[in-house]
């Protein structure tokens, strides 16, 4: 079994920072809104986007299916009360020459197998897609 540790910090009235690894995070942590810093909600779906561009790279090794670039964006729908990420939705774009069928087959790994995106999937409602990149 993997475990994780970060340690984060905060001032009252100021932001906040965490330590992951040796990278300082730093995040909005004040009970308004900082327009430069990004705010619980955007780490948890930036937490997301990491977990499957890393899962993106592993199983282009594994399954052997090359790429040049992957993009995705994804939309957080927060609901009011309780509070809580309601739904999640994102569009992945790859940059490869790999037919329909092993792109969809890519895709199930890169869900089936992502930490973040497991874990996210029993909490809230994810949807998502993955395409190639227009040229």
């Amino acid at each position: 079994m993997l475990e994780y540790q970060i340690k984060a910090n905060s001032k009252a009235g100021d932001n906040a920072f965490a330590i992951a690894n040796k990278t300082e995070i730093r995040f909005d942590a004040s009970s308004g809104r900082d327009d430069t810093l990004p705010n619980p909600a955007e780490l948890l779906l930036t937490a997301l986007a990491a977990c499957i561009l890393k899962n993106v790279e592993r199983y282009a090794g594994i399954l052997h299916f090359p790429y040049r670039s992957a993009h995705i964006s994804i939309k957080g729908q927060r609901s009011d009360r309780p509070p809580m990420m309601q739904k999640i939705d994102y569009v992945l774009e790859i940059d490869t020459d790999i037919d329909d069928r092993k792109l969809a087959l890519w895709h199930k790994n890169i869900i089936k197998f992502g930490t973040i995106s497991n874990t996210l999937a029993k909490a809230t409602d994810l949807n998502g897609i993955i395409k190639k990149m227009k040229k």
